[in-house]
């Protein structure tokens, strides 16, 4: 008896110690390793031209900026999501940005909006504990900076924001952020904007962006190419006559009728592309949109809002980029672009995050092979005796007589 219970034993161990084995390779493959193989197959884009001479200056690569961006990462609050849809979505995040922090070093970092999902009807309470939550997930170094625009999940869409003005109030003062900011890293020029302030119906939030987009814009025509105007402007200029023309950052994209010109991987959906989009929803009103084209003159613009990626032309030649959603919940192959910066160029790349269906697909496949390998002594014992036995009944036969 002593000796079955001493067998039993051994069993038991062996399985628990191959139980244990395979739950830690799974784990390591589908939350770890997973995330370098595919982040680390990105690269920084590499700029066209590395110096050149711009209004009477030489530009050269040591102002170059690299850049991280990505959109809507909406963290899960109390009332919307299972808890544990809220620990994989966040793992996921803060696996894959540190993944790139760690890999890329970039040395800031843009974050367009969307950053909380129930921001908007959240207490001042639970609001803290997201931010608490955000700097955990997007945690960085101090020689990195971190830059947010409001998206309408953190504060609401117009009609919400101005009715409940404390919840813009607490976002820029947990963020450091105002309807328009402007933003100079090493000559190159940032403007990052509250998109729902830009309803231009006389509200107050709207006046106050209105009047901040109007200063920001007279600081920006000392950035006019023509040296004529250069010299003109150059006592009066508050920023350096080098400086790039602005980048301009938020988290609604301009005005455009539909999403028909989107094309690539994580472009919308073929049935949504002909919908029409909404003024003042899924995008910008065209009065505000051509407002800020003609205030800022941008060279490129930066958004999100959508989910999806799109890249379109305004007036010919300025790009608009939106990022697709940075989780898992929203999409099943999230992305960030990485962007390098100079006041004479600049290049934009795209890095996909793994694919949800992946991960889950490589659980299952390993989730098998760990049960034939935690039981394969079993089945090896079993086999071994099948075969011992055919091999005694064959050996114990009989000869046949041939006539």
């Amino acid at each position: 008896m002593l000796k079955v219970k001493t067998m039993v034993l051994k069993v038991v161990t062996e399985l628990l110690k191959r139980f244990l084995t395979c739950t830690f390779i799974i784990l390591f493959c589908c939350e770890y390793l997973i995330y370098n193989i595919v982040i680390y197959q990105c690269s920084w884009p590499l700029l066209k031209q590395q110096g050149s001479f711009r209004n009477g200056e030489f530009i050269d690569k040591s102002q170059n900026v690299k850049a991280l961006l990505l959109s809507d990462p909406h963290l899960l609050g109390s009332q919307h999501g299972h808890w544990f849809d809220k620990l994989r979505r966040e793992w996921q995040m803060k696996k894959s940005f540190q993944t790139a922090m760690n890999y890329f070093q970039p040395e800031v970092v843009f974050i367009l909006g969307d950053i909380f999902d129930e921001g908007m009807i959240c207490d001042d309470e639970e609001w803290q504990q997201y931010v608490v939550r955000f700097h955990d997930i997007f945690y960085r170094t101090n020689d990195v900076q971190l830059f947010v625009v409001p998206g309408n999940h953190d504060i609401g869409f117009h009609y919400r924001m101005t009715g409940k003005s404390q919840l813009s109030k607490r976002f820029e003062k947990d963020f450091n952020v105002t309807g328009v900011n402007l933003l100079n890293l090493k000559g190159n020029v940032f403007v990052l904007l509250n998109s729902m302030a830009l309803e231009q119906d006389g509200c107050a939030l709207c006046e106050k962006a209105e009047q901040e987009l109007k200063q920001v814009s007279s600081q920006l025509k000392c950035l006019h190419k023509d040296k004529l105007m250069f010299n003109f402007w150059r006592k009066q200029c508050v920023l350096a006559p080098f400086m790039s023309d602005p980048v301009l950052l938020q988290h609604f994209p301009l005005y455009r009728s539909s999403e028909v010109n989107c094309t690539g991987r994580d472009s919308p959906p073929l049935e949504r592309r002909y919908i029409e989009n909404r003024e003042g929803w899924e995008v910008l009103s065209q009065s505000a949109s051509e407002l800020l084209m003609t205030s800022l003159q941008p060279r490129a613009i930066f958004g999100g809002h959508t989910h999806h990626s799109c890249q379109v032309l305004h007036q010919g030649n300025i790009p608009e980029f939106t990022l697709p959603s940075f989780s898992w919940r929203n999409r099943n192959d999230p992305s960030f672009l990485m962007a390098t910066f100079n006041p004479n160029a600049y290049s934009v790349g795209r890095c996909f995050l793994p694919e949800e269906n992946t991960v889950i697909f490589l659980y299952i496949s390993l989730g098998f092979c760990s049960l034939f390998y935690i039981f394969w002594n079993s089945f090896r014992r079993k086999f071994y005796r099948s075969q011992l036995y055919r091999t005694r009944i064959f050996d114990h036969r009989e000869p046949v007589k041939i006539c």
